[in-house]
């Protein structure tokens, strides 16, 4: 892979257009660091085929941005401390590369994130993963005491966007970069982003 690391807004317009993939690193809140200039330039590469990764926080605040908040289904309510839980592989998932191999469920360890709604259901999204929250305490103390709520039995972690252009995933992980240093983690991150690509997957 051929990568470029930067924070400056600029780039989504005079970089971005030669590569495939864009991974929103825990960028919160983007419609206060992106103008309507570069906003517009991620839209039109998106929609002509770019695939974006989104790690955790991505999903923070982002409702001023209507187009990406469309994209992505859902905004941030709350987290959990980093905890360890049990993770549920969708029936319909267990053969998508990012999450091959590891059966129909396994425990791991994250800062797990509640959302202001499910993604499932909703139009072009594929649930690969959702977090048991009766395995784990789901909204740590700091939001309990702001109203932070639970998502309940759907909580989906983990998921595809194909919306007639581009190809958009998501994942709770991230956050802490313990949750991406297992073989899981990389597997994980690794596949979302050939997938993102269109790229045959590693393990074929």
């Amino acid at each position: 892979m051929q990568v470029d690391v930067t924070e400056d807004p600029g780039d989504l317009i005079r970089i971005l257009p030669k590569y495939k993939v864009l991974i929103l690193n825990n960028c919160t809140e983007m419609s206060a660091i992106l103008d309507e200039r570069h906003r517009n330039a991620v839209k039109k590469w998106h929609e002509a085929g770019g695939g974006i990764v989104a790690l955790h926080a991505a999903l923070v605040r982002q409702k001023e941005w209507e187009w990406f908040h469309g994209v992505a289904g859902c905004d941030f309510d709350s987290d959990s401390e980093f905890l360890e839980a049990r993770v549920l592989v969708d029936e319909g998932a267990k053969t998508h590369p990012t999450v091959r191999g590891h059966g129909k469920e396994f425990r791991y360890k994250a800062d797990w994130t509640n959302h202001d709604r499910a993604v499932t259901g909703q139009k072009g999204v594929k649930v690969l993963l959702r977090v048991d929250e009766s395995s784990y305490e789901a909204v740590r103390d700091y939001f309990q005491q702001r109203g932070g709520k639970a998502m309940g039995k759907d909580h989906p972690i983990a998921w595809l966007h194909e919306n007639g252009g581009g190809r958009f995933f998501y994942t709770e992980l991230g956050h802490d970069v313990r949750s991406l240093e297992t073989p899981f983690g990389r597997q994980h991150i690794t596949e979302a982003i050939r997938w993102a690509a269109g790229l045959r997957p590693l393990s074929e």
